[in-house]
Parts: structure tokens; C-alpha cells; sequence
């Protein structure tokens, strides 16, 4: 068989050119013209030869292939993986791995924001278009998803959801989001508002660590560097791609105006969780006394359906007190004060009623968190509840219960408590 000639391009045209959009995240898989030849036609017959490469080439667009049509799988898979994994990893907030990592995809986020409106801007000056511009999106979606697994992890250990839903519903839909929502990735005003989002959360658990602080004065501050940070990374994009960044910049300062907002709204009305600190372990005991370093409690034998979150019911006989016992962990070097709030919920009025406040201080560092605990004698029957609070009122955690009265003293155990 013989292989007609083919033409290969005129010298001195010009392959047609790409029209690039700050959407279009297709990469161009063009053979470069350097490599096109015209086949000679000698009159003799051509045979075409395997590269040694061939069988693995072949391989790679197979295992591709399997991807993109499994690609929704796949993502979801990956995306419970990743936050099982983080769960197990992210044991303390602050330690030096786990502030490495915050550090580690922040610069990776910012870098590859940058570096796709960089090749955005020579696209648009006619210059040659990275075959490898698509990894950008990807590396921002991987860094960004990254923090909210993260984040999710942290604050789903320390926040009470009935007081704290708002907030992680919208951590939960930034983690969804991140997976569905891929080709937006590419855009200028959306990673960016996402990116502040990220660097203001991460300032909010970051600071504390290091201040030995926590409160409102704290969190202004975080509020501030977070955004001294972002105008850092505004001039690297302005720098980088000036036209689309001035044409931008109105609406990145409107997005990141609403978050900034929104975050302060979260913190003022006590929706968001008061992170670092997190609630390691609480109960409410008939006895709980101290010896040597080891906290002893005498419990109620609690029936199975507490295991699932259901309010157990105490026994009291009259003129016996209660004892309610909490383990809130905090980073190294920070002292503050926590409350414990006795609350029994009034059926007339339909609120709950503080009947007795009491607040110690604590001291971070431990693992299973520092102890303590507080005493409340003339107990009615009822519903009650037992809230552990910062000093500034943000909840820490709570324990609800219920209290009978009974002739004999219940059924009990010993605990020895974490």
C-alpha cells in the first residue's frame, strides 16, 4: 500500500488562533507545528513504526478515559475520604504540622490564582497558550477544598449545631461547592472572594495560638491581618494581569466586603464556634470529687438511646445536689475563663431559665482538655441543661438532661473521668 504525500502548512502562515475567556478551562492539545513534516513521496511504500513509547501512551489514555467517565464517583469518593482523613490527622489545633498545613494550601491557593491570570494575560497579548494552564484551577480547587475539610473538621468538634448551624451550613456548602462547582474555579472574582474567606477563618483559629488570647479585641485583630494579607495578594494580581484585575476589582471588593461582614455578624450574635477552644469532654454526675490528678465520678447507669444523642434522665432524692463536669481543651499558654450555666426550661413561659452561673479559670495545653466542674443543690424535676461558655458568652458546649425525683437513691457506678 502506498501513502499519499500530504501537505503540511505554507511557510509563513500562521495556525489560527485560539480565542481565550477567563471560563475557558480547555487545554490545547495541538501537535506543535515544528513537529508537522510533509511525508516525501519517493515511490516506495512507507511503513509506520511503534515508538517504543506507543504501549504506554496508550495506557495513560485508557486510565484517563476511566476518569473523566467516572469523574463524578470519583470526586465524591475522594471528597469523604479527604475529610475522614483530615478527622483522623487534625488531632490539635496548635500544633506546628497543623499550622504548616493551613500555611502550605493558603500559598498554594494564592499561587495558582495567580499564576492562571498571569497566562490569562499573555493569552491575551497573542503569546502562546500553556498547554498546562488547566492544572491551575485544579491546584486552586485541591488547596481551597483542602482548608474546608479542614475547617469543617475543627469547628464541627467545638460547635454546638443547634446554636452554631448557620456557620457550618456554610462551611458545608464551601466543601460541597468546592467539588461540584470546579469550572468556576477559573474565575477571578470567585476564587478570590473564596480566598479571603479562607485566609480570615484561618486567622480566626491561627491568632489565638499565638497571641494567647482569645475574645473580641482577638478576633478584631484577625479580622485585620486577614485583611492586610489580602491586599498583599490584591497587588500580586494587579501586578500580574492589571487590565482584568482592574476590571474585577469592584466586584472582588464587594464579595470580600460581604464576607467580612458576614463573619462579623457570625461572631457578634454568637454564631460562630469559639475557636481554638473546644469542648473535649462533659456529663453530669451524682458525685464527682478530685484525688491526686485523677477526677472521680459516681454515675447513673444511662439506657442505650443516650448513645444517640437523646437527654438522659438523672434520679435525685430530696436535698441531693448534682454535679456537672467539663474537659474544654485550649491551645498551650492560653489562660482564660470559662462559665457553667444551670438552666432548667420553664413550661409556662417556654424559656429557659438561669438559675445559678459559675466561672473558673482555665489553662491550655492539656490534651483531653482542662478540667472542672460545679455543684447545684436544690434540684426540681424538670428538663434541664448545663451550658459551658466563654467569659464574652460564645458556646463552648452544652449537656441536656432530665431530672426525676425518687425515694431511694438509683441504681450508680464509679467513672473515673477523662
Amino acid at each position: 500500500m502506498r501513502k499519499e504525500p500530504t501537505t503540511g502548512p505554507a511557510k509563513g502562515s500562521e495556525p489560527p488562533a485560539r480565542k481565550a475567556s477567563d471560563a475557558d478551562d480547555v487545554v490545547d492539545d495541538r501537535v506543535d507545528e515544528e513537529f508537522l513534516h510533509e511525508i516525501p513521496d519517493h515511490g516506495e511504500e512507507i511503513v509506520v513504526k511503534r515508538g517504543r513509547f506507543a504501549p504506554t501512551i496508550e495506557r495513560a489514555k485508557t486510565f484517563f478515559s476511566w476518569i473523566k467517565k467516572y469523574e463524578r464517583t470519583l470526586s465524591a469518593f475522594g471528597m469523604v475520604a479527604g475529610f475522614v482523613t483530615d478527622n483522623l490527622m487534625f488531632r490539635r489545633i496548635d500544633l506546628p504540622n497543623t499550622q504548616a498545613i493551613f500555611a502550605a494550601y493558603l500559598g498554594v491557593a494564592a499561587f495558582s490564582i495567580v499564576g492562571l491570570h498571569f497566562l490569562e494575560r499573555r493569552a491575551r497579548e497573542g503569546r502562546m497558550y500553556a498547554r498546562w494552564r488547566a492544572f491551575f484551577p485544579m491546584a486552586t480547587q485541591f488547596a481551597l477544598g483542602g482548608l474546608w475539610s479542614a475547617f469543617l473538621v475543627f469547628y464541627s468538634r467545638s460547635a454546638v449545631i443547634t446554636k452554631s448551624w448557620p456557620y457550618l451550613a456554610l462551611l458545608t456548602a464551601f466543601f460541597i461547592g468546592n467539588e461540584v462547582l470546579k469550572r468556576y474555579h477559573s474565575r477571578l472574582v470567585f476564587t478570590s472572594t473564596l480566598f479571603f474567606f479562607a485566609v480570615f477563618t484561618c486567622a480566626i483559629v491561627t491568632v489565638p495560638v499565638y497571641t494567647h488570647t482569645i475574645g473580641q479585641f482577638t478576633f478584631l485583630i484577625s479580622g485585620a491581618i486577614a485583611l492586610g494579607v489580602f491586599v498583599l495578594f490584591l497587588y500580586l494580581l494587579a501586578a500580574v494581569n492589571r487590565p482584568q484585575f482592574v476590571a474585577a476589582r469592584g466586584k472582588i471588593a464587594l464579595g470580600v466586603g460581604s464576607v467580612y461582614v458576614l463573619m462579623n455578624v457570625f461572631y457578634f450574635t454568637n454564631t460562630l464556634p469559639p475557636l481554638p477552644l473546644a469542648l473535649a469532654h462533659v456529663g453530669v454526675y451524682h458525685t464527682v470529687k478530685k484525688t491526686g490528678d485523677v477526677y472521680q465520678a459516681v454515675a447513673e447507669d444511662a439506657p442505650w438511646y443516650t448513645q444517640f444523642g437523646l437527654p438522659p434522665t438523672l434520679h435525685v432524692t430530696a436535698g441531693q445536689p448534682l454535679y456537672a463536669y467539663s474537659a474544654v481543651f485550649a491551645p498551650i499558654k492560653l489562660s482564660t475563663k470559662i462559665v457553667h450555666r444551670w438552666r432548667r426550661y420553664d413550661p409556662k413561659s417556654g424559656h429557659w431559665i438561669t438559675l445559678s452561673t459559675v466561672t473558673f479559670p482555665i489553662n491550655g495545653g492539656r490534651d483531653g482538655g482542662y478540667r472542672g466542674y460545679t455543684i447545684k443543690h436544690n434540684i426540681q424535676p424538670g428538663d434541664w441543661r448545663v451550658d459551658i461558655n466563654t467569659i464574652d458568652g460564645h458556646l463552648i458546649g452544652r449537656i441536656t438532661f432530665k431530672v426525676d425525683h425518687a425515694d431511694t437513691a438509683p441504681v450508680t457506678m464509679p467513672e473515673t473521668l477523662k
